[in-house]
Order: C-alpha cells, then sequence, then structure tokens
C-alpha cells in the first residue's frame, strides 16, 4: 500500500493523500520517499491529463514533519548516502513544483517541519481556520535545520529578517497568524470549503510557476547584497553567536544555508542547504538533543515513569500552603488548568497577596491580546485566599510550600492533613529535606510524597515527584496524574538529602562560588558558565537564590546529617557565601546586594569589591577557560552518576530531562548523563581524574562510572 493515495477525477484534479499505513502520523520516511518517488512517475505519464494538483492528508494532522527515528541513527560514515538520499526527495518535490500546472496544498490539521515545507513547494496553501492547528519549522529546538527547502522557500516568500524567526528560533503559529505572515494564503471553515478553495484556485490558474522560477524575480524585503539588508546582515553573526556562545551548531547553519542560498538560484541553494543539514544531523548536538527532547520526553510525557495499575485520577480541588513566591506560582498553575485551589497563608492579607500574583501573570496574557478579561475572571474565580484551615476540606491534594523547615512543616502537615478527602495525597514542595523525614508527621504516610516545583513555577516546566520510603506506587501514579493535569513534566526520582536537582544544582553553584574563593575572577567564572551553555552564570544564581537560604539549607542539612550519626564535610564554596553575608550584608538579589550590585536605574553588575577581596591576579591570569567549563559541567554530571548510583534516580531519561528543565543543564548536551555518553565514558572517565587531582576529591568518579569505563558502556 503506497504511502500516497493517487485520486485523478473527471474534472482532471488529481488529489494526492498522504496516508502513511501503520502510523497514526505522517512521517517524512522511507516509505514517503517511495510513495512520492511512485507518484512522481505517474504524474509524468499522466500530466497532460492533469490540470491541477491538490495535497492533502488523511490524518488528523497534516505532516508531521522528518523521521527522526531515521534521522537519529545517521553516521558521519553515512552523509555521502544520506546527502544523495535527501536531494532525491527534494527533486521529486521540486518536479512537482515545476511542472506548471497549478499545486495546491489543502492542510487540513498541524504541518510542522517537513509537513510546512511540503506546503511550502506548493504554489497556494489554503488551510483550516483553527487555532488548534500549529504551523512552522521547528528543527532548530533539535539540533537540526529545515532540510527539506525550508531555508530557501521560506525567505523567497517572506524575505530573509521575516523567516529568521521560523528559521533560528523555531517559531511556530496558528493559522491566522500564518496568514498575517505571508506563510499561508487561505483559511477554510469546513474540510469542505478547504478543497473547494483548492479546487477555486486551479479553475482560476491554469499554469503556474513560483515566484523564484520566474524571470526578474526580486526576494522580498532585499537580496543579501541589498545596502540595508547587506548592513542588518553584517552583524547577525555576531548577534547570533552572543546567544549561542558556540554551543548551537544549527542556527548558525540555518544563518549560512539562507544567506548563501538567496545569492544563487533555488536549485543550488537546494545543494547548499543539503550540506549544511547533513553536517547536522550526522553531528553530535543534533543526537544529542534529540535523543533528550524527542525520544526521552516523549517516553517520560508517555507515562514511562507512572506505576502501571492504577487508574487515572482528575483532580477538582487543591489545597496551597503558603503564599509566597513558590505557592503563589503553584496555585496560578493549577487554577489555569481548570481546579479549584484553597491558597492559604497564616493571615488573609498575606493569601490576597499571594493570589494577586495570578492577577498581575493573567492581566499581562490579556494585555498581549491571549486572553479575554472573561477568561481572566474565570481562573481568578478558582483561587480562594484565605487563613482558615476549615476551608481546605474536600481537597484531593494538599502541598505546602511554607519555609524550608522540618518543625514547621510539621505543623502545617498535622494541621492540613485532616481535611483532605479520604485517600487524598499530601504533598510537600521542599527543596532538600527527605520526604521519608517530613512523612514523620503524617498519618498516613503511605499518601506523603514530594512534588517539588521550580521558581518561577509559571514558566519552569519540571516537577520533580520524589518518592518516600512509605509512599505507595498508588500515590507516586496519582501525583504524576496531577502534574500532567497541569501540563508539567514529570520525573521522578526517590527519597534523599536534596533529592536531584537540589542535589546537582548544588554543585552548580558552589563550584562557582569554589572558583572565586581559589581566586579567578568572578567574569571568568560566570562567562566559562554561559560559554558552557548553562543560561547564568554560578554567581548570579546564587543572588537569584540568596545566599541566606543557602545558609540556611546548610545549617538544617548539617543539623539533620549530625542528628543521624553523620558527619558533615565542609564546601570549600562556604566560607565564601559566609564572609559575603555576615561579613559584608551582602545576602543576594533579593536583598539588593549579592556577588552582583542591583541599581536602581540600570543593569546588574558584578560587586567591583570581589576583585580585591578574592582575586588571585597571577592565578586569574593563567586559568584556562577549558577548565572552568569542565569543572562546571562535570561537577554536575558527576553527582547526576553519584544519584543513579544511590538510586535517587530511577532512570536515564529522568536524568537527562531533570537535569535541562530544573537545573538549567546545557542543552546542547542532551542532559548531565548524555553529556557524559557523548564525552565517552572512558575519556570522562579520565577528565575526571584529572579534574581530581587539580582540584579536589569531589571529582573522584564514583563506582558506577568507574563500571563503565572498565566495560566501555554507555549509561542506557
Amino acid at each position: 500500500m503506497s504511502a500516497i493515495r493517487y485520486e485523478l477525477d473527471s474534472d482532471q484534479i488529481l488529489t494526492l493523500t498522504i496516508d502513511m499505513p501503520g502510523q497514526s502520523a505522517n512521517t517524512m520516511n522511507g516509505a514517503f520517499r517511495e510513495g512520492l518517488s511512485e507518484t512522481v512517475n505517474r504524474v509524468k505519464t499522466d500530466l497532460d491529463a492533469i490540470r491541477g494538483i491538490i495535497v492533502t492528508s488523511a490524518k488528523k494532522t497534516f505532516f508531521a514533519g522528518g523521521d527522526l527515528n531515521e534521522l537519529h541513527r545517521v553516521t558521519r560514515a553515512q552523509a555521502s548516502e544520506f546527502e544523495a538520499m535527501v536531494n532525491g526527495l527534494k527533486a521529486d518535490m521540486r518536479f512537482l513544483e515545476t511542472t506548471g500546472k497549478p499545486l495546491v496544498a489543502a492542510i487540513n490539521g498541524t504541518a510542522l517541519g517537513g509537513g510546512l515545507e511540503i506546503a511550502l513547494a506548493c504554489h497556494h496553501r489554503v488551510v483550516m481556520d483553527d487555532d488548534s492547528i500549529q504551523l512552522g519549522l521547528p528543527e532548530v529546538t533539535l539540533g537540526l535545520l529545515p532540510g527539506g527547502g525550508g531555508t530557501q522557500r521560506l525567505p523567497r516568500m517572506i524575505g530573509l529578517e521575516a523567516a529568521f524567526p521560523f528559521l533560528m528560533e523555531g517559531k511556530k503559529v496558528t493559522p491566522g497568524a500564518a496568514l498575517k505572515a505571508g506563510i499561508v494564503d487561505e483559511l477554510a471553515g469546513s474540510p469542505e470549503e478547504l478543497l473547494n478553495k483548492a479546487r477555486a484556485f486551479i479553475d482560476a490558474n491554469p499554469k503556474r510557476q513560483q515566484p523564484w522560477d520566474q524571470k526578474g524575480f526580486k526576494l522580498p524585503g532585499g537580496a543579501p547584497h541589498h545596502p540595508a539588508m547587506a548592513q542588518k546582515l553584517a552583524i547577525a553573526p555576531a548577534m547570533l553567536r552572543q546567544k549561542t556562545k558556540g554551543c548551537y551548531p544549527a542556527p548558525e547553519r540555518i544563518l549560512s544555508a539562507a544567506v548563501e542560498g538567496a545569492q544563487v538560484d533555488f536549485d543550488n541553494g537546494s545543494l547548499i542547504e543539503t550540506r549544511y543539514f547533513t553536517e547536522l544531523v550526522t553531528g553530535q548536538v543534533a543526537k544529542n538533543m534529540t535523543s533528550t527532547f524527542w525520544f526521552q520526553l516523549n517516553a517520560i510525557k508517555a507515562g514511562g515513569s507512572r506505576p502501571e495499575g492504577v487508574a487515572g485520577e482528575t483532580f477538582r480541588k487543591v489545597g496551597v500552603l503558603g503564599a509566597g513566591m513558590m505557592g503563589a506560582g503553584i496555585a496560578y498553575a493549577t487554577a489555569s488548568r481548570g481546579i479549584e485551589v484553597i491558597l492559604k497563608d497564616v493571615s488573609v492579607e498575606n493569601a490576597e497577596k499571594g493570589k494577586s500574583y495570578s492577577e498581575k501573570l493573567l492581566a499581562r496574557k490579556v494585555s498581549r491580546g491571549r486572553m479575554s478579561e472573561d477568561q481572566k475572571a474565570a481562573v481568578l474565580s478558582r483561587i480562594r485566599a484565605t487563613d482558615s484551615a476549615a476551608d481546605l476540606e474536600g481537597c484531593d491534594l494538599v502541598i505546602e510550600a511554607v519555609f524550608e523547615d522540618s518543625d514547621l512543616k510539621a505543623r502545617v502537615t498535622r494541621e492540613a492533613e485532616p481535611k483532605l478527602v479520604t485517600n487524598g495525597i499530601f504533598a510537600s514542595n521542599t527543596s532538600t529535606i527527605p520526604i521519608t523525614q517530613l512523612a514523620d508527621a503524617s498519618a498516613r504516610p503511605e499518601n506523603f510524597i514530594g512534588l517539588h516545583f521550580f521558581s518561577p513555577v509559571d514558566k519552569m516546566q519540571l516537577v520533580e515527584i520524589i518518592v518516600g520510603a512509605r509512599t505507595s506506587d498508588e500515590t507516586l501514579a496519582r501525583a504524576f496524574d496531577y502534574v500532567q493535569q497541569i501540563g508539567k513534566i514529570p520525573i521522578v526520582v526517590n527519597d534523599s538529602r536534596g533529592f536531584f536537582t537540589s542535589r546537582v544544582f548544588g554543585t552548580f553553584v558552589n563550584e562557582g562560588i569554589s572558583m572565586l574563593a581559589e581566586g579567578i575572577h568572578p567574569a571568568s567564572i560566570e562567562n566559562a558558565g554561559l560559554l558552557a551553555g548553562m543560561p547564568v552564570g554560578p554567581l548570579a544564581i546564587s543572588d537569584e537564590v540568596s545566599m541566606t537560604l543557602m545558609q540556611h539549607i546548610r545549617a538544617q542539612s548539617r543539623k539533620d546529617t549530625e542528628a543521624a550519626g553523620g558527619t558533615w564535610r565542609p564546601h570549600p564554596a562556604e566560607a565564601v557565601i559566609d564572609r559575603m553575608v555576615d561579613e559584608f550584608g551582602r545576602k543576594g538579589k533579593a536583598a539588593g546586594a549579592g556577588f552582583y550590585d542591583y541599581p536602581a536605574n540600570g543593569k546588574k553588575h558584578l560587586w567591583a569589591d570581589l576583585e580585591s577581596l578574592f582575586v588571585d591576579s597571577a592565578r586569574a591570569r593563567n586559568v584556562a577557560l577549558q577548565d572552568l567549563k569542565d569543572r562546571i559541567l562535570f561537577i554536575q554530571a558527576i553527582e547526576t552518576v553519584r544519584c543513579l548510583e544511590e538510586g535517587v534516580l530511577r532512570t536515564v531519561a529522568d536524568a537527562n530531562i531533570g537535569s535541562i528543565f530544573g537545573i538549567g543543564y546545557a542543552p546542547w548536551t542532551g542532559g548531565a548523563i548524555q553529556f557524559i555518553n557523548q564525552y565517552g565514558v572512558r575519556a570522562f572517565t579520565a577528565r575526571a581524574h584529572a579534574l581530581a587531582d587539580q582540584y579536589g576529591e569531589r571529582f573522584n568518579p564514583p563506582a558506577l562510572l568507574l563500571e563503565k569505563a572498565e566495560s566501555n558502556t554507555d549509561f542506557a
């Protein structure tokens, strides 16, 4: 059975319906290529009997894009073969584009990546007017470029500058926005109207060429050599490098393919695109990003970490204890998904202040046209601010988000837990205190679990679900359902102090502060973090967290460790933190001063006195940038291996997704464990030994890593 149904009717209109056998979505794989080749051969035979061609889909979506399973397997040794295959596919698309007969895309659903590229190869695009449909070229988010002609056709349609957000940022739009941008030509209100409009275009345009195939074609907005465009393109690479820090080759190759291709005819531009596409497909960064952001993330979203055999649950009423930044954010995320929220604090005034956080976020959406006033009012009506525990009566789930203090958490647990429905769940948003320890205050420890959100909750997608020693599988499954119900990404970890994300995050900030203690210039430390691919430097993020909170967490951890008979091992960063807070009164951003100064009317900047207080000029001059970058990435990856070794982490997928979405671990690596795999387990272990010799035993490879290196086996 062919992937493309071929139907030539009595009106001499050929309808090509893409319908991949055995798949829920159409993808650009071997079966599609074979079907397209067969179709082209039939069109060549029937061409004189064809007035026009409509391309549509039998699936709910129009076309899902390239087959990532196939792309992920391509090696550098197969580059020439792959390049020839891509050019062959594009030649078939190009044939349909250049028959002289009108070619129309009837887009009945989402068209992303290769799907939109098929549509762009058509002379006219009609799409269903449905805001659930997305159109775009998101390949860059997986380290790739649109290799089916996207870097060549889109700039020729709407201009280079207008195309760049779609090509280099992976911008996706609704049909209405696509029409406004010039990506599609018409909207249709029904499937019948969709095909009728496609037919009408064919009737009105018996002969058709793409604008770029016509003599005298000029690129909209100006070709690269046009003075105004040349001026913009002169600074574009520098601006791009400022964003990517050199870690992401895809945006740079997209810029090159689009600009170089715009300076030659379409067919040569297509060859340029294929060469850059092949380079990215066979490169390591795309392998890293595709592995994690596609395969592993989809496995998690499909419930890979959820216990089987537990019926799914829909939550209707959730209590949130504590209306500070975290509690207010959890209330907003929950109410935004249609769930009633009881937001409780010690006073109604505090609770109302927490609710006002939601009001501000919603007002911003209204001002940007993304929400109506009625929708805003509906969300706010679902949040009830209170100081009374009685209002928690009937909650399916209560989440405490109070200060990181075991005694305080125990008090609010005992107060709120009796108000839950039968078999209701109590969750702690603690970032460091073991769930098993906190569950001692619970009357039903089997229903007690950790739900660790990240700040700001409205932007951060991850929730770390922590399973205590007595947490039941049923509670885990239901907590997983809640996280997905509010649109977040759940990872599941077992209990320990700091769990996974806080433990690894702590190594990142402590390593940066340790560098300062060694005399390294703070600007070098921050730049090393950014150049390694972290979203911010370790000193900046320490200010965001606040050094007083870091001191408090350390004190609580030390107290609990020693109470359990353990020995507290001081970290080199601790002395710097204590000096900053106790000696200089610089506690962090919220206090107005930390490693950075925060002027009222200006950008933040590193505190000038750091240089005289901490920097050793000889050490600062001689340190190798690669050492600083490696220390930042390696220390986090090593701690992640320890979490796997100790059974805190259950899967490599949770490790990679959690490290990126929770901590901000350099996304180009594919996550902390994928960083080790792509580096090579033996090479990584050797480098870790070298770092340990030079910078301290914290870099010593854990036993699990040594085992992997011995057998030369990747983490899987």
